[in-house]
């Protein structure tokens, strides 16, 4: 008789750290995998979701990016958001020409070209107080300022805008992890964003198990990363 084939997924772990992730998609980009194809699957699976929890059209979004790829992420879900209805402001933490990577830039650059997205730049806590009042008139809110590359103490200009947000009372979705939450081992770095919903990407995270308070909801989104990817990062 003929050996039945198994689901690859029955080798692989259910949950991995953000060091493993890193290393899977390092691993797909090699098989062919662009990166600003991840990127756009995270960002048009995170519009997705967000409008299966709340009524989007004419809403007003305020989408807080930082300058690495969870902020390119972001930028993303802001098209898509816009496409969808949405009026979206955008807050960048930190220079557009401090931008790290280069699809991160190609979907800053998309963004500056839209006539419905607006933005607000903030390098220092001397801009917070045109944030505050964002954060006042907005309906939702999209964290994407730092992602899974968290690493120590939240610091100024970030701090101060995750504490703001915290106290907004506003409905808030995550990407991929919420600012200040380390995935991997569910430290808090100082402050976090306490977020309704994370949508977090290809596999759940373990540092997300005992910290609902944080996380909200979370919801899982494939972004397209082939599992020989995945099978090249365990074995």
């Amino acid at each position: 008789m003929p050996q039945e084939k198994r689901n690859p997924d029955e080798y692989l772990p259910k949950e991995i750290t953000s060091e493993e992730m890193k290393f899977i998609e390092e691993n797909a980009e090699k098989m062919g995998f662009d990166r600003k194809l991840m990127m756009e699957n995270a960002g048009a699976g995170t519009s997705d979701f967000i409008s299966t929890k709340t009524d989007v059209l004419g809403k007003r979004a305020l989408v807080i990016c930082g300058t690495s790829n969870n902020g390119g992420d972001g930028f993303v879900t802001t098209r898509h958001l816009v496409n969808l209805g949405v009026k979206p402001k955008v807050v960048l933490i930190g220079s557009p020409f401090n931008i790290r990577t280069y699809e991160s830039q190609v979907n800053w650059s998309l963004l500056t070209q839209m006539e419905n997205v607006k933005v607000l730049t903030i390098v220092d806590v001397s801009q917070l107080s045109d944030f505050t009042e964002e954060l006042r008139k907005c309906d939702f809110i999209v964290d994407a300022i730092l992602g899974t590359g968290v690493k120590g103490a939240l610091r100024d200009p970030i701090l101060s805008v995750v504490v703001a947000i915290n106290k907004a009372n506003k409905l808030v979705f995550a990407v991929d992890t919420p600012t200040g939450l380390d995935p991997s081992t569910g430290e808090i770095c100082g402050v976090a964003v306490k977020a309704n919903y994370t949508i977090t990407f290809h596999k759940m995270k373990k540092g997300f198990g005992q910290r609902k308070e944080y996380v909200g909801e979370v919801f899982v989104r494939e972004i397209g990363i082939p599992h020989e990817a995945e099978l090249k990062s365990f074995f």
